[in-house]
């Protein structure tokens, strides 16, 4: 079952009905009646997406839930890294460059193996160690192009903090409604996923991004054309996948939160 919420955007008409996405749910148009191509980014000048032919993505042994997803229309694949101790415990984790730990490593080559036969025309990677590391044991690290934009949100005096640790001080706090002090806001972010999405949309295949996981919700929000802080109606774990390809030309979440099984023995 999923639960849906009634709120209310800037970028949506009063009364309209966002999901509370589960692991591996698959967003379709209906969900999201009002959002066009035209209005993906910020300032409303989308290149024209190149028609291209279909291939599709397809887990390793049923390894994860992505096959028959489409991919070779001008599609984003985001990974998010695998897990580190930060990420473990909860805390923080922006521009803190934490390594992966033997089960993020893990994590990372199990991503690969999902990913096997994928042929992205571009793919980006954040700058930050855990980030790189699990591009390169997914297999795509000799053809990644670092780049700043996919940096993980600049969490500011609340780097390294747990949600539990701030919210002592501040109660109802969350970072989508309050933001850092001395870090980024939502819209900074925003902007550097918008030109990902520029990026993304005249590459002339898909585009692979492996970063972080509040990056890349936020990504996720542009995408769909929602505002930044849309981001925090789906949650992304270390190590998990996800698809925002196209239902004809509009732009939509065909998977998400996609986490590949570690076989065992």
């Amino acid at each position: 079952m999923v639960l849906v919420l009634l709120i209310s955007s800037p970028a949506s008409p009063p009364g309209a009905v966002f999901p509370v996405l589960p692991r591996g749910f698959c967003l379709s148009r209906a969900l999201y009646p009002s959002v066009t191509h035209s209005n993906a980014l910020a300032d409303g000048s989308i290149p024209e997406r190149k028609a291209l032919g279909r291939a599709e993505l397809r887990p390793d042994g049923g390894s994860c839930c992505l096959a028959g997803v489409g991919i070779g229309q001008g599609r984003v694949i985001v990974v998010r890294h695998g897990e580190t101790e930060w990420s473990r415990t909860g805390r923080h984790t922006g521009r803190t460059d934490v390594p992966l730990e033997p089960a993020g490593a893990e994590q990372a080559a199990t991503v690969g193996g999902c990913l096997a036969g994928v042929r992205p025309a571009l793919v980006l990677s954040s700058p930050l160690t855990r980030a790189i590391d699990t591009c390169r044991l997914a297999g795509f690290g000799e053809r990644a192009e670092v780049t700043d934009d996919l940096l993980e949100w600049d969490y500011g005096e609340y780097e390294g903090l747990t949600p539990d640790e701030i919210r002592r001080e501040r109660p109802d706090w969350t970072l989508w409604t309050h933001g850092v002090p001395g870090g980024e806001t939502s819209g900074d972010v925003g902007r550097r996923v918008d030109r990902v999405i520029e990026r993304a949309r005249v590459v002339g295949g898909d585009t692979l991004c492996v970063a972080h996981g509040h990056v890349l919700r936020v990504l996720a929000a542009r995408w769909v054309g929602l505002p930044p802080a849309g981001g925090r109606l789906w949650a992304l774990d270390a190590g998990s996948i996800g698809v925002l390809g196209w239902e004809r030309e509009i732009p939509v979440m065909s998977r998400w939160n996609v986490r590949p099984r570690v076989r065992e023995g």
